[in-house]
């Protein structure tokens, strides 16, 4: 289960795809600043753009907060957007599922790269997906 609690480091706003870069890049540098292994970072910042890249994308922009909680040590990303939603959750985390022609490769993998990925959405009413990396 992801911590509820933590210190909010920022609220930044997903509309573009440089506000994806800047929230990789202070996802990054807040694991760089705790002591995290590059490879375990590299993960992590992969599933913030996936998501990221997402919100804005798929759900009309939106914005990502980031946490860092100290027990135990891990940073947290909760990005949010009030886009179309997700009707079918099971299948947007298979490989290979896609509603825009991509790779279809985006929920799943940022799964996989994420110690912990829990994804709300209710069709027609938006996307939560809160992601986190213990340090």
């Amino acid at each position: 289960m992801i911590p509820t609690d933590g210190v909010l480091v920022g609220v930044y706003a997903l509309i573009r795809d440089r506000d994806v870069i800047q929230v990789r890049r202070i996802a990054g540098h807040q694991m760089d600043q705790r002591g995290a292994r590059t490879v375990q970072k590299t993960r992590f910042v992969t599933a913030v753009s996936e998501i990221a890249r997402n919100v804005v994308m798929h759900g009309g922009g939106g914005e990502a907060r980031i946490y860092i909680h100290s027990a135990p040590s891990a940073i947290s990303v909760i990005c949010t957007d009030n886009g179309p939603g997700i009707a079918d959750m099971q299948a947007a985390f298979r490989d290979g599922f896609s509603t825009a022609g991509s790779m279809g490769r985006g929920l799943g993998g940022a799964k996989r790269l994420s110690d912990e990925l829990e994804l709300v959405s209710e069709d027609g009413k938006g996307t939560r997906v809160t992601m986190m990396a213990r340090i």
